[in-house]
């Protein structure tokens, strides 16, 4: 099991905040097909990383949802989505070489799946404080990446720490996201080398 990221300080810069992408925004749309297995929202733990899996490829393959999608060629464009029980869910659309930067889900856990095109995840194959610090220095070995064509697709846990990017040249990809519990905020990374810093915390609202 890989070694825990070492704090090395708890000193913040100032650091402004990215320019927000350019957003397509519509009404929230529903999926076809059956719905996802478990109790009524909000009931128990909700939809487990499985289900969001589930749903997430089962999304992408409907291919007349993903045509719904407007594409920008200057940023990320997004339609909201009926996720299941209760989850949050999204429909993304990427232009070339845009990303997401690197952040975590606030605690949710989630799954995503290319519909068209290829995203590249990177991401730390390690559990990170949530609280506390602001710069940790990272182990070595922690660095994961992941390609994920068509119709593939990925879960993940409440701790999980990744940047997604469309790394093509000239081509858009397109993906589906689910997360639970809804997101109740994003906390965003920079990195330099091993050394990992918190510059900002978004909440709903702001994305």
């Amino acid at each position: 099991m890989p070694s825990a990221p070492a704090i090395t300080s708890s000193s913040a810069p100032s650091v402004a905040s990215p320019p927000a992408p350019s957003i397509v925004s519509a009404p929230v749309v529903s999926p076809t097909g059956p719905a996802v297995s478990g109790g009524a929202p909000g009931a128990g733990d909700g939809p487990s990383a499985a289900d969001l899996l589930a749903f997430v490829q089962r999304t992408a393959a409907d291919r007349a949802l993903v045509a719904t999608l407007p594409l920008d060629p200057e940023g990320r464009t997004w339609i909201r989505l009926d996720g299941p029980l209760g989850s949050e869910a999204w429909l993304i659309g990427w232009p070339p070489g845009t990303g997401t930067g690197w952040h975590d889900h606030g605690g949710s856990r989630g799954a995503f799946a290319t519909a068209s095109g290829e995203l590249v995840e990177q991401s730390l194959a390690t559990q990170i404080p949530t609280e506390g610090w602001k710069t940790l220095e990272l182990a070595d070995g922690v660095d994961r990446e992941r390609r994920l064509g068509d119709g593939r697709g990925r879960a993940f846990g409440p701790h999980h720490v990744h940047q997604v990017l469309n790394t093509s040249p000239d081509a858009h990809a397109v993906s589906v996201h689910a997360y639970y519990p809804p997101l109740p905020l994003m906390r965003r990374y920079s990195r330099n080398g091993p050394v990992l810093r918190l510059e900002e915390i978004e909440h709903p609202g702001e994305w």
